[in-house]
């Protein structure tokens, strides 16, 4: 405390009760905003929504997504509409569903081994193709891709908006996901330096 021969002892008191109360308030001020910058600040995370069900697409991310786990990015991927296909089960059974949802059903790819190509796919042959010059070069499948991701850790979120307007049941779906809607991904995609739509 600064002592002044001149100023009585309780107007420096006074000054002394001031200058304290300024810096509480300056350095809770200070606290409030660190907080808020914390909050705004991003992780070392990756965050992918996966809209498409076309095989080269649906490898392109998973090779995203265990790159940037291995990488250290605390990676999700969110699947919605055409995505969940590389979600299902093969042969998986449905139970009840209406006419749309079994139309819906037919329609599209039963498992990630049924997905077409975005290009030439020409009745399925392109997929063919494509998963054959992949095991002749040694380049690992989606399957296994799938696999790897697991291993890393990388969350798997199946949009339950798009399961309920697609009728896709949960029986449908491979096991160890995490279901939930827009507020779900935006949890991850706000504190995440990287975020792809594929």
């Amino acid at each position: 405390m600064i002592v002044n021969a001149g100023v009585a002892p309780e107007v420096q008191g006074a000054i002394a009760a001031e200058v304290e109360h300024q810096l509480k308030a300056i350095r809770e001020e200070m606290d409030g905003k660190l907080a808020a910058l914390r909050e705004r600040t991003v992780d070392d995370a990756a965050t992918i929504i996966v809209f498409s069900g076309d095989l080269d697409k649906v490898l392109a991310g998973f090779v995203l997504a265990t790159g940037a786990a291995a990488a250290g990015l605390e990676t999700s991927m969110f699947f919605t509409f055409w995505g969940l296909s590389a979600l299902k089960k093969k042969q998986a059974t449905a139970g009840q569903k209406n006419l749309m949802e079994k139309m819906f059903a037919m329609m599209t790819p039963g498992s990630s081994e049924s997905l077409g190509t975005s290009k030439m796919n020409f009745f399925g042959m392109g997929a063919v193709m494509l998963r054959k010059m992949m095991k002749d070069k040694g380049i690992a499948s989606l399957e296994e891709l799938m696999g790897l991701a697991r291993e890393l850790n990388v969350k798997l979120i199946a949009c339950t908006m798009s399961m309920d307007a697609m009728g896709v049941t949960r029986e449908e779906l491979v096991g160890d996901l995490t279901y939930g809607g827009v507020a779900t991904y935006m949890a991850d995609a706000v504190r995440s330096r990287v975020t792809l739509f594929i």
